[in-house]
């Protein structure tokens, strides 16, 4: 996740959409996305592999990939990156931070959902809502913008798979939010979490999101870093209470970072947010959000984060993209690589599924890629990808070679000694005496480029 660009102007303008939505004018000569299968190599505004209805494994594709748009990539993403100014220019969006060009851009935003046949949405408070001067107005403006965005989900049947809280953009928080060191402002945090949580609830949300894009440090030199964890986890442990007390049912998570903003920042990788929330006893409350993107940027593999929080029963959603390990920034690229989609979908397998989390396309076209077409084209080619991820990922399981490799290679611990190891019932002594009984283990090979050729196979 990303902030968007901020307003250029103040200045609206009317694009001819009628006031309540219903005219569908922003993607003019685009037409409802079709599946496709016979489609040639470059017909590209349609689904090849993704076929929403069609039943694999006991489930639809669309109930085991459960696809969502983001709001802040695909409808305020601009173009710009750290060495240029915006390429992006909409024919809804004037640019101003105005309510009615909020509005615009919710509409288009429906119809682009709609066009693409997905039913997940996700959107940060600041995405679709003009900050006002006040706290007051700013809630009054959100209070508004959800109005007609509850008009729309009803409109259309999409619902929100999140919302969060953008807790970082406003200079304001760049000491961070939660774990600020400033008092006052972290209280701000907390009242801008409150409305996110009421915001969440009003939506039939089913997960909330909570992304530290500047809780961490830059030097240790001016940094409490027992104070600013403490003060995080008393906050999030407010959110459990607030969260109980309105009767919001949405699952609460945490998106792991490992830098950029911040030099570090405190939600590293999945394993770190695990050890945080088990640390100050959250962890029956919060699951993992992971974005693959970050994970490759901690330095792990593409599928790392997935599989690390899945084992620990901690995965709840994933934030699908990819980015260019070379370049060592976060660039939120597509996810168009069908083996990285085939490991994921594997570990949502073995989980028995996502829900209530999902795949959220946390991604956004290329600088370059001005084209309205662009926007379908990026999004149809990721639910593809995933799509045959999925086709693949359904064959290693009912086959199961790659299983029965796994599980030939620990057979050791199914009996003797190695049983009582696993069980948590053996010693060091006992482990000792068979050592002094039966010598030195021989080498047994690890057949990675067998593993790695059978994965070929099937993708």
């Amino acid at each position: 996740m990303s902030a968007f660009a901020p307003p250029k102007s103040k200045k609206a303008r009317d694009t001819g959409a009628s006031s309540n939505g219903n005219q569908k004018d922003y993607f003019k000569g685009i037409g409802n996305i079709q599946y496709k299968p016979d489609a040639g190599a470059d017909e590209v505004m349609v689904f090849k592999h993704y076929n929403a209805t069609e039943v694999i494994s006991g489930r639809t594709m669309a109930e085991w990939l459960r696809f969502s748009v983001c709001f802040w990539h695909t409808f305020r993403g601009v173009g710009s990156d750290p060495f240029g100014f915006p390429t992006i220019k909409r024919p809804w969006d004037d640019g101003s931070d105005s309510m009615e060009n909020a509005k615009r851009r919710l509409r288009a935003a429906f119809e682009f959902f709609s066009k693409l046949g997905i039913k997940y949405w996700t959107f940060h408070d600041r995405d679709i809502s003009p900050e006002g001067e006040t706290l007051e107005e700013t809630n009054r403006n959100l209070d508004e913008i959800t109005d007609l965005a509850l008009e729309l989900m009803e409109q259309t049947g999409v619902k929100l798979l999140w919302n969060t809280c953008n807790l970082f953009a406003n200079p304001r928080y760049m000491n961070g939010a939660m774990t600020n060191p400033d008092a006052h402002v972290v209280a701000y945090a907390a009242a801008q979490i409150k409305k996110g949580l009421e915001i969440g609830k009003k939506m039939n949300a089913e997960n909330f999101v909570f992304w530290g894009g500047r809780e961490g440090y830059f030097t240790i030199l001016n940094t409490d870093i027992r104070s600013e964890l403490q003060n995080m986890a008393n906050i999030l442990k407010m959110v459990v209470e607030y969260k109980e007390k309105i009767g919001f049912k949405g699952q609460l998570l945490i998106e792991p970072k490992p830098k950029e903003p911040a030099r570090h920042q405190y939600d590293y990788d999945a394993m770190t947010v695990i050890a945080f929330l088990r640390t100050y006893a959250l962890q029956e409350h919060f699951k993992i959000n992971v974005e693959p993107n970050h994970t490759t940027l901690a330095g792990h593999p593409y599928e790392h984060d997935v599989v690390m929080a899945s084992v620990c029963g901690m995965l709840g959603s994933i934030d699908s993209n990819t980015g260019s390990p070379d370049l060592g920034w976060d660039t939120d690229q597509f996810p168009m690589d069908v083996k990285n989609c085939t490991m994921v979908m594997k570990t949502v397998l073995e989980q028995g599924g996502l829900a209530p989390g999902g795949l959220n396309f946390d991604a956004k076209v290329r600088r370059e890629s001005t084209h309205l077409n662009d926007m379908f084209i990026a999004h149809i080619g990721a639910m593809d990808s995933f799509a045959r991820g999925l086709r693949s990922a359904v064959k290693i399981k009912e086959e199961g070679i790659l299983a029965n490799m796994v599980q030939q290679r620990y057979a050791s611990f199914e009996s003797g000694l190695g049983a009582k190891i696993a069980k948590g019932v053996s010693s060091l002594e006992e482990c000792e005496d068979y050592v002094k009984q039966n010598g030195e283990p021989e080498l047994v090979s690890g057949h990675q480029e067998k593993y790695e050729s059978v994965l070929n196979h099937y993708v």
